[in-house]
Protein backbone atom coordinates (compact mmCIF):
# COMPACT_ATOMS: atom_id res chain seq x y z
CA UNK A 1 0.00 0.00 0.00
CA UNK A 2 1.13 3.49 -0.52
CA UNK A 3 0.67 5.87 2.48
CA UNK A 4 -1.90 8.70 2.06
CA UNK A 5 -0.06 12.54 2.49
CA UNK A 6 -0.99 13.58 6.43
CA UNK A 7 -0.89 16.86 7.52
CA UNK A 8 -3.12 18.41 5.51
CA UNK A 9 -5.85 18.78 7.66
CA UNK A 10 -3.27 20.29 10.59
CA UNK A 11 -1.61 22.66 7.78
CA UNK A 12 -4.58 24.39 7.28
CA UNK A 13 -6.08 24.28 11.31
CA UNK A 14 -2.58 25.62 12.21
CA UNK A 15 -2.67 28.66 9.92
CA UNK A 16 -5.86 29.74 11.44
CA UNK A 17 -5.16 29.18 14.68
CA UNK A 18 -2.69 31.86 14.09
CA UNK A 19 -5.27 34.35 12.75
CA UNK A 20 -7.76 33.71 15.39
CA UNK A 21 -10.28 36.86 16.32
CA UNK A 22 -7.88 36.79 20.01
CA UNK A 23 -4.64 37.02 18.24
CA UNK A 24 -5.77 39.97 16.00
CA UNK A 25 -6.82 41.83 19.06
CA UNK A 26 -4.25 41.69 20.64
CA UNK A 27 -2.15 42.98 17.67
CA UNK A 28 -4.32 45.52 17.37
CA UNK A 29 -5.73 45.04 13.78
CA UNK A 30 -9.17 45.95 12.81
CA UNK A 31 -10.59 42.99 10.76
CA UNK A 32 -14.10 41.29 10.91
CA UNK A 33 -14.35 37.91 11.26
CA UNK A 34 -15.54 37.51 7.54
CA UNK A 35 -12.19 38.86 6.51
CA UNK A 36 -10.22 37.02 8.55
CA UNK A 37 -11.93 33.43 7.41
CA UNK A 38 -11.47 34.27 3.78
CA UNK A 39 -7.78 35.20 4.62
CA UNK A 40 -7.11 32.15 6.69
CA UNK A 41 -8.45 30.04 4.19
CA UNK A 42 -6.33 31.80 1.37
CA UNK A 43 -3.43 31.17 3.46
CA UNK A 44 -4.74 27.32 4.32
CA UNK A 45 -4.77 26.61 0.25
CA UNK A 46 -1.39 27.95 -0.27
CA UNK A 47 0.25 25.85 2.03
CA UNK A 48 -1.66 23.02 0.88
CA UNK A 49 -0.78 24.23 -2.93
CA UNK A 50 2.84 23.95 -1.20
CA UNK A 51 2.50 20.74 0.27
CA UNK A 52 0.68 18.79 -2.68
CA UNK A 53 3.28 20.02 -4.86
CA UNK A 54 5.97 18.43 -2.93
CA UNK A 55 4.51 15.01 -3.06
CA UNK A 56 3.66 15.25 -6.65
CA UNK A 57 7.39 15.92 -7.33
CA UNK A 58 8.62 13.52 -4.55
CA UNK A 59 10.17 16.08 -2.69
CA UNK A 60 8.22 14.55 0.52
CA UNK A 61 11.90 13.12 2.02
CA UNK A 62 12.53 14.62 5.53
CA UNK A 63 15.63 16.31 5.59
CA UNK A 64 17.11 17.38 8.50
CA UNK A 65 19.79 20.47 9.52
CA UNK A 66 23.30 19.64 7.59
CA UNK A 67 20.97 17.91 4.22
CA UNK A 68 20.84 14.31 6.79
CA UNK A 69 17.85 12.46 4.73
CA UNK A 70 15.72 10.51 6.96
CA UNK A 71 14.24 7.36 5.78
CA UNK A 72 12.19 6.02 8.14
CA UNK A 73 9.86 7.78 10.22
CA UNK A 74 6.22 7.58 10.44
CA UNK A 75 5.18 6.61 7.22
CA UNK A 76 6.56 5.47 3.50
CA UNK A 77 6.73 9.51 1.87
CA UNK A 78 10.76 9.17 1.42
CA UNK A 79 10.36 5.86 -1.03
CA UNK A 80 8.94 5.26 -4.42
CA UNK A 81 5.17 3.81 -5.25
CA UNK A 82 4.35 0.17 -5.01
CA UNK A 83 5.86 -0.85 -1.65
CA UNK A 84 3.72 -3.60 -1.48
CA UNK A 85 3.10 -5.38 2.04
CA UNK A 86 6.00 -3.25 3.68
CA UNK A 87 4.32 -2.09 6.64
CA UNK A 88 4.80 0.49 9.62
CA UNK A 89 4.74 -0.71 12.89
CA UNK A 90 6.28 0.43 16.87
CA UNK A 91 7.67 -2.20 17.40
CA UNK A 92 9.37 -5.54 16.31
CA UNK A 93 10.10 -8.69 17.86
CA UNK A 94 11.02 -12.44 17.15
CA UNK A 95 7.71 -14.18 17.41
CA UNK A 96 7.33 -16.38 19.97
CA UNK A 97 5.64 -19.12 18.40
CA UNK A 98 8.04 -18.81 15.22
CA UNK A 99 11.44 -18.52 15.95
CA UNK A 100 11.95 -17.71 11.90
CA UNK A 101 9.32 -14.92 11.94
CA UNK A 102 8.72 -11.40 13.29
CA UNK A 103 6.18 -10.63 15.42
CA UNK A 104 5.15 -6.18 15.57
CA UNK A 105 2.89 -4.46 17.87
CA UNK A 106 0.85 -1.25 15.58
CA UNK A 107 2.50 2.21 15.09
CA UNK A 108 5.27 3.64 13.13
CA UNK A 109 9.08 4.25 13.22
CA UNK A 110 9.75 0.89 12.71
CA UNK A 111 9.35 -0.77 9.20
CA UNK A 112 8.66 -4.70 8.32
CA UNK A 113 8.46 -6.57 5.32
CA UNK A 114 4.64 -7.90 5.74
CA UNK A 115 3.55 -10.62 7.53
CA UNK A 116 4.98 -12.85 5.70
CA UNK A 117 8.72 -11.40 5.17
CA UNK A 118 8.24 -11.81 1.05
CA UNK A 119 7.25 -8.53 -0.51
CA UNK A 120 9.12 -6.43 -3.19
CA UNK A 121 12.30 -3.97 -2.69
CA UNK A 122 11.46 -0.63 -1.43
CA UNK A 123 13.77 2.59 -3.50
CA UNK A 124 13.84 5.88 -2.52
CA UNK A 125 12.58 8.68 -4.60
CA UNK A 126 15.70 10.46 -4.63
CA UNK A 127 18.81 9.54 -6.29
CA UNK A 128 22.10 9.65 -4.69
CA UNK A 129 26.01 9.67 -5.10
CA UNK A 130 28.53 9.91 -2.52
CA UNK A 131 26.94 9.23 1.25
CA UNK A 132 27.42 8.33 4.64
CA UNK A 133 24.39 6.52 5.83
CA UNK A 134 23.53 4.79 8.97
CA UNK A 135 21.23 1.63 8.59
CA UNK A 136 19.23 -0.22 11.99
CA UNK A 137 18.47 -3.70 11.42
CA UNK A 138 16.87 -6.79 12.95
CA UNK A 139 16.68 -10.16 11.60
CA UNK A 140 14.55 -13.62 13.21
CA UNK A 141 16.92 -17.06 12.29
CA UNK A 142 18.18 -17.35 8.92
CA UNK A 143 16.63 -14.95 7.89
CA UNK A 144 17.82 -12.77 4.61
CA UNK A 145 18.12 -9.16 3.54
CA UNK A 146 20.18 -6.89 1.84
CA UNK A 147 20.85 -2.88 1.32
CA UNK A 148 21.42 -1.77 -2.36
CA UNK A 149 23.59 1.56 -2.61
CA UNK A 150 22.92 3.42 -5.88
CA UNK A 151 20.25 0.12 -6.60
CA UNK A 152 23.31 -1.41 -7.42
CA UNK A 153 26.12 -2.83 -4.67
CA UNK A 154 24.83 -4.56 -2.39
CA UNK A 155 25.62 -4.59 1.32
CA UNK A 156 24.27 -8.09 2.72
CA UNK A 157 22.02 -8.63 5.85
CA UNK A 158 22.07 -11.67 7.06
CA UNK A 159 21.63 -14.07 10.35
CA UNK A 160 25.67 -14.65 10.45
CA UNK A 161 25.35 -15.54 14.19
CA UNK A 162 27.56 -17.74 14.66
CA UNK A 163 27.34 -19.04 11.22
CA UNK A 164 30.21 -20.21 9.34
CA UNK A 165 30.73 -18.41 5.98
CA UNK A 166 29.44 -20.36 2.48
CA UNK A 167 31.30 -17.83 0.16
CA UNK A 168 32.76 -14.62 0.04
CA UNK A 169 29.98 -11.90 0.75
CA UNK A 170 26.95 -13.94 2.09
CA UNK A 171 28.04 -12.86 5.64
CA UNK A 172 26.05 -9.87 6.90
CA UNK A 173 28.08 -6.95 6.18
CA UNK A 174 29.83 -8.78 3.56
CA UNK A 175 29.66 -7.23 -0.06
CA UNK A 176 27.62 -9.61 -2.09
CA UNK A 177 29.03 -11.07 -5.05
CA UNK A 178 29.10 -10.23 -8.78
CA UNK A 179 27.96 -13.17 -11.56
CA UNK A 180 28.69 -14.27 -14.92
CA UNK A 181 27.44 -17.15 -15.96
CA UNK A 182 30.20 -17.58 -18.27
CA UNK A 183 32.88 -17.51 -15.32
CA UNK A 184 33.50 -20.56 -13.36
CA UNK A 185 32.84 -19.88 -10.65
CA UNK A 186 29.85 -17.87 -11.52
CA UNK A 187 30.03 -15.45 -8.09
CA UNK A 188 33.53 -13.60 -8.02
CA UNK A 189 34.40 -10.34 -6.17
CA UNK A 190 32.20 -11.06 -3.03
CA UNK A 191 33.93 -9.42 -0.16
CA UNK A 192 33.66 -10.61 3.51
CA UNK A 193 33.92 -8.38 6.42
CA UNK A 194 36.95 -8.60 8.46
CA UNK A 195 35.39 -9.87 11.90
CA UNK A 196 32.13 -11.01 12.15
CA UNK A 197 30.51 -8.97 14.38
CA UNK A 198 27.02 -10.23 13.95
CA UNK A 199 24.29 -9.85 16.74
CA UNK A 200 22.18 -13.00 17.77
CA UNK A 201 18.56 -13.12 16.06
CA UNK A 202 15.89 -10.43 17.39
CA UNK A 203 18.67 -8.02 18.32
CA UNK A 204 18.82 -4.46 17.01
CA UNK A 205 22.40 -4.18 15.06
CA UNK A 206 23.38 -1.19 12.84
CA UNK A 207 26.02 -0.20 9.78
CA UNK A 208 27.58 2.93 9.45
CA UNK A 209 28.93 3.35 5.85
CA UNK A 210 30.83 5.77 3.69
CA UNK A 211 29.73 4.84 -0.16
CA UNK A 212 31.74 6.54 -2.75
CA UNK A 213 29.86 7.12 -6.01
CA UNK A 214 31.80 6.18 -9.63
CA UNK A 215 33.01 8.99 -11.26
CA UNK A 216 33.04 9.25 -15.25
CA UNK A 217 34.92 11.62 -17.57
CA UNK A 218 33.25 13.98 -20.33
CA UNK A 219 32.72 11.64 -22.29
CA UNK A 220 30.69 9.09 -20.12
CA UNK A 221 33.42 6.92 -19.54
CA UNK A 222 33.97 5.40 -16.14
CA UNK A 223 37.17 6.72 -14.69
CA UNK A 224 37.01 5.46 -11.13
CA UNK A 225 34.89 2.79 -9.36
CA UNK A 226 32.49 2.91 -7.37
CA UNK A 227 33.59 1.91 -3.51
CA UNK A 228 32.87 1.15 -0.04
CA UNK A 229 34.99 3.52 2.02
CA UNK A 230 33.89 2.36 5.04
CA UNK A 231 31.82 -0.05 7.00
CA UNK A 232 31.03 -0.53 10.47
CA UNK A 233 28.96 -3.02 11.79
CA UNK A 234 28.02 -3.02 15.68
CA UNK A 235 30.97 -0.95 16.19
CA UNK A 236 33.31 -2.95 14.67
CA UNK A 237 35.35 -1.74 10.93
CA UNK A 238 34.50 -4.77 8.55
CA UNK A 239 35.28 -2.86 5.52
CA UNK A 240 37.66 -0.24 4.23
CA UNK A 241 38.02 1.08 0.22
CA UNK A 242 36.36 -1.72 -1.47
CA UNK A 243 36.01 -1.19 -4.62
CA UNK A 244 33.44 -2.22 -7.25
CA UNK A 245 34.22 -3.09 -10.69
CA UNK A 246 30.40 -3.14 -11.54
CA UNK A 247 26.87 -4.24 -10.00
CA UNK A 248 26.66 -6.61 -7.64
CA UNK A 249 24.35 -10.16 -8.55
CA UNK A 250 20.58 -9.25 -7.79
CA UNK A 251 20.84 -5.53 -8.12
CA UNK A 252 18.01 -3.31 -9.80
CA UNK A 253 20.43 -2.16 -12.66
CA UNK A 254 23.26 -3.41 -14.38
CA UNK A 255 24.46 -0.15 -15.40
CA UNK A 256 26.54 2.17 -13.48
CA UNK A 257 25.80 5.73 -12.60
CA UNK A 258 26.77 8.81 -11.01
CA UNK A 259 23.78 8.98 -9.01
CA UNK A 260 21.01 6.28 -7.84
CA UNK A 261 18.18 5.38 -5.04
CA UNK A 262 18.93 3.17 -1.93
CA UNK A 263 17.04 -0.05 -2.33
CA UNK A 264 16.17 -2.37 0.58
CA UNK A 265 15.47 -5.91 -0.37
CA UNK A 266 12.28 -7.39 0.65
CA UNK A 267 11.97 -11.10 -0.48
CA UNK A 268 14.22 -12.81 0.99
CA UNK A 269 12.71 -13.33 4.27
CA UNK A 270 11.58 -11.41 7.27
CA UNK A 271 13.61 -8.25 8.52
CA UNK A 272 12.63 -4.75 10.34
CA UNK A 273 14.80 -1.79 9.99
CA UNK A 274 14.76 1.46 11.71
CA UNK A 275 16.42 4.59 12.17
CA UNK A 276 17.73 4.93 8.42
CA UNK A 277 19.15 8.12 7.21
CA UNK A 278 21.22 9.06 4.42
CA UNK A 279 23.86 11.80 4.54
CA UNK A 280 25.23 13.45 1.05
CA UNK A 281 28.94 14.01 1.07
CA UNK A 282 31.06 16.42 -0.49
CA UNK A 283 34.31 14.50 0.48
CA UNK A 284 34.04 11.04 1.25
CA UNK A 285 38.19 10.64 1.63
CA UNK A 286 39.26 9.09 4.63
CA UNK A 287 40.97 11.78 6.89
CA UNK A 288 44.13 10.20 9.14
CA UNK A 289 46.96 12.33 11.77
CA UNK A 290 50.48 12.00 10.98
CA UNK A 291 52.39 11.07 14.19
CA UNK A 292 53.81 14.98 14.43
CA UNK A 293 50.46 15.81 15.48
CA UNK A 294 49.24 12.97 18.50
CA UNK A 295 52.27 13.50 20.49
CA UNK A 296 52.04 15.82 23.97
CA UNK A 297 53.27 15.19 27.80
CA UNK A 298 50.09 12.91 28.05
CA UNK A 299 49.96 11.07 25.09
CA UNK A 300 53.65 9.55 24.03
CA UNK A 301 52.61 5.87 24.04
CA UNK A 302 50.70 4.62 20.91
CA UNK A 303 47.95 3.51 23.07
CA UNK A 304 46.89 6.63 24.53
CA UNK A 305 47.25 8.27 20.86
CA UNK A 306 45.13 5.10 19.35
CA UNK A 307 42.61 5.95 22.12
CA UNK A 308 42.34 9.61 21.17
CA UNK A 309 42.18 9.29 17.54
CA UNK A 310 39.05 7.09 17.80
CA UNK A 311 37.47 9.31 20.19
CA UNK A 312 37.66 12.17 17.91
CA UNK A 313 36.77 10.56 14.76
CA UNK A 314 39.82 9.72 12.99
CA UNK A 315 40.23 7.10 10.30
CA UNK A 316 43.99 6.25 10.91
CA UNK A 317 47.56 6.92 11.97
CA UNK A 318 50.95 7.61 9.64
CA UNK A 319 53.83 6.79 11.68
CA UNK A 320 57.31 7.72 11.27
CA UNK A 321 59.95 4.57 10.66
CA UNK A 322 59.98 0.99 11.99
CA UNK A 323 60.11 0.53 15.38
CA UNK A 324 57.70 -1.41 17.29
CA UNK A 325 55.67 -1.58 14.44
CA UNK A 326 54.09 -5.01 15.43
CA UNK A 327 52.49 -3.23 18.59
CA UNK A 328 51.46 -0.12 16.71
CA UNK A 329 49.84 -2.26 14.20
CA UNK A 330 48.05 -4.16 17.52
CA UNK A 331 47.12 -0.63 19.62
CA UNK A 332 45.52 0.62 15.96
CA UNK A 333 43.98 -2.85 15.19
CA UNK A 334 42.38 -2.72 18.98
CA UNK A 335 40.82 0.74 18.08
CA UNK A 336 39.52 0.16 14.74
CA UNK A 337 41.84 2.56 12.87
CA UNK A 338 44.37 1.96 9.89
CA UNK A 339 48.13 2.63 9.58
CA UNK A 340 47.90 4.54 6.32
CA UNK A 341 51.18 5.33 6.54
CA UNK A 342 55.06 5.16 7.23
CA UNK A 343 57.58 7.39 7.17
CA UNK A 344 61.16 6.69 5.77
CA UNK A 345 64.24 8.20 5.06
CA UNK A 346 65.89 7.02 1.58
CA UNK A 347 69.74 8.33 0.45
CA UNK A 348 70.13 7.68 -2.99
CA UNK A 349 73.86 8.01 -3.18
CA UNK A 350 75.15 7.73 0.24
CA UNK A 351 78.78 7.75 1.26
CA UNK A 352 81.11 4.79 1.54
CA UNK A 353 79.95 2.03 4.85
CA UNK A 354 76.49 3.90 4.76
CA UNK A 355 72.66 2.14 3.67
CA UNK A 356 70.49 3.82 1.57
CA UNK A 357 67.78 2.86 3.75
CA UNK A 358 67.42 1.15 7.34
CA UNK A 359 68.59 -2.51 7.09
CA UNK A 360 65.44 -3.59 8.93
CA UNK A 361 63.03 -2.29 6.13
CA UNK A 362 63.15 -5.84 4.13
CA UNK A 363 61.92 -7.87 7.36
CA UNK A 364 59.64 -5.32 8.48
CA UNK A 365 57.96 -5.13 4.89
CA UNK A 366 57.13 -8.61 5.56
CA UNK A 367 55.25 -8.09 8.44
CA UNK A 368 53.12 -5.82 6.67
CA UNK A 369 51.71 -8.28 3.95
CA UNK A 370 48.20 -7.69 3.22
CA UNK A 371 47.80 -4.23 5.43
CA UNK A 372 47.26 -1.69 2.14
CA UNK A 373 49.80 0.38 3.83
CA UNK A 374 51.93 3.04 1.85
CA UNK A 375 55.73 3.71 2.59
CA UNK A 376 56.07 7.03 2.60
CA UNK A 377 59.40 8.03 0.79
CA UNK A 378 61.18 11.37 1.87
CA UNK A 379 64.35 10.99 -0.96
CA UNK A 380 67.70 13.29 -0.07
CA UNK A 381 71.21 13.13 -2.07
CA UNK A 382 74.53 14.08 -0.54
CA UNK A 383 75.68 15.55 -4.34
CA UNK A 384 72.80 16.29 -6.52
CA UNK A 385 70.86 19.53 -5.47
CA UNK A 386 67.65 19.53 -4.74
CA UNK A 387 65.19 18.35 -7.92
CA UNK A 388 68.10 18.28 -9.81
CA UNK A 389 67.02 15.58 -12.71
CA UNK A 390 70.71 14.59 -12.66
CA UNK A 391 69.62 12.56 -9.90
CA UNK A 392 66.95 10.21 -11.66
CA UNK A 393 69.20 7.50 -12.58
CA UNK A 394 70.79 6.92 -9.03
CA UNK A 395 67.25 7.52 -7.46
CA UNK A 396 64.96 5.18 -10.10
CA UNK A 397 67.56 2.42 -8.90
CA UNK A 398 66.82 2.09 -5.33
CA UNK A 399 63.41 3.03 -5.55
CA UNK A 400 62.42 0.19 -7.79
CA UNK A 401 64.69 -2.00 -5.14
CA UNK A 402 62.31 -0.67 -2.34
CA UNK A 403 58.79 -0.50 -4.40
CA UNK A 404 59.71 -4.25 -5.73
CA UNK A 405 59.77 -5.48 -2.19
CA UNK A 406 56.29 -3.65 -1.21
CA UNK A 407 54.79 -5.06 -3.80
CA UNK A 408 55.45 -8.66 -2.94
CA UNK A 409 53.57 -7.37 0.56
CA UNK A 410 50.58 -5.86 -1.47
CA UNK A 411 52.10 -2.12 -0.55
CA UNK A 412 52.50 0.77 -1.98
CA UNK A 413 55.14 3.37 -2.59
CA UNK A 414 54.32 6.92 -2.41
CA UNK A 415 57.34 9.73 -3.19
CA UNK A 416 56.80 12.37 -0.50
CA UNK A 417 57.89 16.39 -1.46
CA UNK A 418 59.61 18.08 1.47
CA UNK A 419 61.49 21.10 2.00
CA UNK A 420 65.27 21.12 1.10
CA UNK A 421 65.29 17.25 0.10
CA UNK A 422 66.43 16.27 -3.14
CA UNK A 423 62.58 15.42 -4.13
CA UNK A 424 61.28 18.60 -2.96
CA UNK A 425 58.61 19.24 -4.94
CA UNK A 426 55.49 17.46 -5.92
CA UNK A 427 56.51 18.13 -10.01
CA UNK A 428 60.09 16.41 -8.95
CA UNK A 429 57.66 13.54 -7.15
CA UNK A 430 55.79 13.07 -9.95
CA UNK A 431 59.03 12.56 -12.90
CA UNK A 432 60.22 10.25 -10.81
CA UNK A 433 57.13 8.23 -10.22
CA UNK A 434 56.82 7.69 -13.91
CA UNK A 435 60.90 7.10 -14.52
CA UNK A 436 60.55 4.19 -12.08
CA UNK A 437 57.70 3.00 -13.90
CA UNK A 438 56.26 0.74 -11.13
CA UNK A 439 52.18 0.38 -11.10
CA UNK A 440 52.49 0.86 -6.89
CA UNK A 441 54.62 3.78 -7.06
CA UNK A 442 53.03 7.26 -6.52
CA UNK A 443 53.23 10.57 -5.71
CA UNK A 444 52.31 12.75 -2.41
CA UNK A 445 51.12 16.33 -2.44
CA UNK A 446 52.46 17.92 1.26
CA UNK A 447 50.35 21.44 1.29
CA UNK A 448 52.91 23.38 3.31
CA UNK A 449 56.21 21.89 1.74
CA UNK A 450 54.37 22.94 -1.59
CA UNK A 451 53.39 26.57 -0.32
CA UNK A 452 57.25 27.13 1.04
CA UNK A 453 58.18 26.94 -2.33
CA UNK A 454 55.78 27.71 -4.65
CA UNK A 455 53.47 29.81 -5.88
CA UNK A 456 49.08 29.27 -4.95
CA UNK A 457 48.43 30.33 -8.42
CA UNK A 458 50.00 27.03 -9.54
CA UNK A 459 47.91 24.70 -7.62
CA UNK A 460 45.47 23.10 -10.14
CA UNK A 461 47.87 22.96 -12.84
CA UNK A 462 50.35 20.79 -10.19
CA UNK A 463 47.34 18.65 -8.98
CA UNK A 464 46.51 17.83 -12.35
CA UNK A 465 49.73 16.84 -13.53
CA UNK A 466 50.08 14.80 -10.41
CA UNK A 467 46.56 13.04 -10.55
CA UNK A 468 47.13 10.01 -12.32
CA UNK A 469 50.35 9.53 -9.51
CA UNK A 470 48.60 10.83 -6.56
CA UNK A 471 48.25 8.46 -3.63
CA UNK A 472 47.92 10.59 -0.86
CA UNK A 473 47.48 14.16 -0.08
CA UNK A 474 48.77 16.00 3.48
CA UNK A 475 46.59 19.38 4.60
CA UNK A 476 46.73 22.03 7.92
CA UNK A 477 46.08 25.17 8.37
CA UNK A 478 48.33 27.73 7.12
CA UNK A 479 48.48 31.50 6.09
CA UNK A 480 48.55 32.31 2.26
CA UNK A 481 52.09 34.13 1.51
CA UNK A 482 53.64 32.62 4.64
CA UNK A 483 57.19 31.01 4.21
CA UNK A 484 58.37 29.61 7.59
CA UNK A 485 56.79 26.76 9.39
CA UNK A 486 54.85 28.71 11.78
CA UNK A 487 52.49 30.45 9.49
CA UNK A 488 52.48 27.45 6.80
CA UNK A 489 51.81 24.67 9.73
CA UNK A 490 48.93 25.27 12.01
CA UNK A 491 45.48 23.75 13.11
CA UNK A 492 43.27 23.41 10.29
CA UNK A 493 40.59 25.61 11.59
CA UNK A 494 43.69 28.66 11.92
CA UNK A 495 45.33 30.29 8.56
CA UNK A 496 44.07 32.68 5.74
CA UNK A 497 44.84 29.86 3.10
CA UNK A 498 41.85 28.70 1.00
CA UNK A 499 41.36 25.55 2.41
CA UNK A 500 37.61 25.05 1.24
CA UNK A 501 38.53 25.89 -2.49
CA UNK A 502 41.27 23.55 -2.55
CA UNK A 503 39.77 20.78 -1.07
CA UNK A 504 36.41 21.55 -3.61
CA UNK A 505 39.66 21.26 -6.32
CA UNK A 506 40.79 18.09 -5.12
CA UNK A 507 37.35 16.93 -5.27
CA UNK A 508 36.51 18.45 -8.86
CA UNK A 509 39.88 16.44 -9.76
CA UNK A 510 37.90 13.05 -8.79
CA UNK A 511 40.76 12.96 -6.00
CA UNK A 512 39.34 9.64 -3.68
CA UNK A 513 42.06 9.00 -2.02
CA UNK A 514 43.41 9.54 1.75
CA UNK A 515 44.23 12.88 3.55
CA UNK A 516 46.47 13.49 6.21
CA UNK A 517 46.78 15.80 8.88
CA UNK A 518 50.19 17.62 9.24
CA UNK A 519 50.89 18.62 12.53
CA UNK A 520 54.86 19.42 12.81
CA UNK A 521 56.20 22.06 15.38
CA UNK A 522 52.59 22.86 16.39
CA UNK A 523 53.14 22.21 20.20
CA UNK A 524 50.66 22.63 23.05
CA UNK A 525 47.65 19.90 23.82
CA UNK A 526 47.45 17.45 21.23
CA UNK A 527 43.73 16.35 22.06
CA UNK A 528 42.70 20.13 21.10
CA UNK A 529 44.52 20.59 18.55
CA UNK A 530 43.12 17.37 16.96
CA UNK A 531 39.46 17.92 18.06
CA UNK A 532 40.15 21.71 16.44
CA UNK A 533 40.94 19.91 13.19
CA UNK A 534 38.61 17.24 13.48
CA UNK A 535 35.96 20.13 13.71
CA UNK A 536 37.10 21.67 11.04
CA UNK A 537 37.56 19.03 8.81
CA UNK A 538 34.10 18.34 9.19
CA UNK A 539 32.98 22.06 8.38
CA UNK A 540 34.93 21.65 4.90
CA UNK A 541 32.67 18.07 4.61
CA UNK A 542 29.56 20.22 5.05
CA UNK A 543 30.56 22.72 2.79
CA UNK A 544 32.08 20.41 0.20
CA UNK A 545 28.46 18.73 -0.04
Amino acid sequence: MTSRPKGCFHVQCGVLGIFNRRTIKRKGLKMNRFKTIRICLILGLLFLSAFCHNVAHGQTSQVSHGGRVMLTGSDFSAWKEGIGTWQQVKEAFIDPMNQKGLASRPGSGVIVNGPKGNTGSLLTKDNFGDIRAHIEFMLPKGSNSGIYFMGRYELQVYDSWQVESEYPGIECGGIYPRWDPQRNPKNYEGYSPKVNASLAPGQWQSFDIVFRAPRFDGSGNKIVNAAFVKVVHNGRLIHENVEMTGPTRGSKYTDEKHAGPLMIQGDHGPVAYRSVWIEPLGLTNQFFAMDTSTKDKDHQTTEAQSQMLKELGYDGFAYSGFNNIENVLEELDRNDLKLFAIYINVLIDPPAGKDRYKPEMKDSIKKLKGRDIILWLTVNSTKYPCSSPDGDPCAVAVIREIADMAEQSGLRVALYPHHKSWIERVEDAVRVAKKVNRPNVGATFNLCHWLRIDEEKSLEIRLNEAMPYLFVVTINGADSGGKDWKSLIQTLDKGSFDMCGFLKTLNRLNYTGPIGLQGYGIGGDAYENLKNSMNAWRRFVEICR
